[in-house]
């Protein structure tokens, strides 16, 4: 991630469609969530598609969850964790100022 080594910071990237976050992973990463939950679904073109309820997903961690986990191309990104803390990296800006 060309933020994180501006930074100086270590940093690990996953590929999430090779190596998708499984459900304990998802679980971690809401939990230490700084964004709304329901930020985490990517409302695009396949979400349409789907016929999704973006409301469905409104504060609802385990529809999020459930959904990332059947659908991995949903999962907003890029999800920058530090520690126990996440956030959603847009825009990148926020990536920085998280980091530091």
């Amino acid at each position: 991630m060309a933020v994180a080594e501006e930074l100086g910071v270590d940093a690990d990237v996953v590929l999430y469609m090779k190596e998708p976050p499984d459900r304990a992973t998802l679980e971690r990463i809401v939990k230490g969530l700084e964004d709304p939950v329901e930020d985490l679904v990517r409302k695009d073109s396949q979400f349409k598609k789907l016929g999704l309820n973006p409301d469905d997903y409104v504060g609802n961690p385990e529809a999020v969850i459930d959904l990332l986990v059947e659908r991995k191309a949903l999962l907003q990104r890029p999800v920058v964790v530090k520690g126990k803390k996440a956030i959603i990296g847009r825009p990148k800006t926020r990536i920085a100022e998280f980091l530091k």
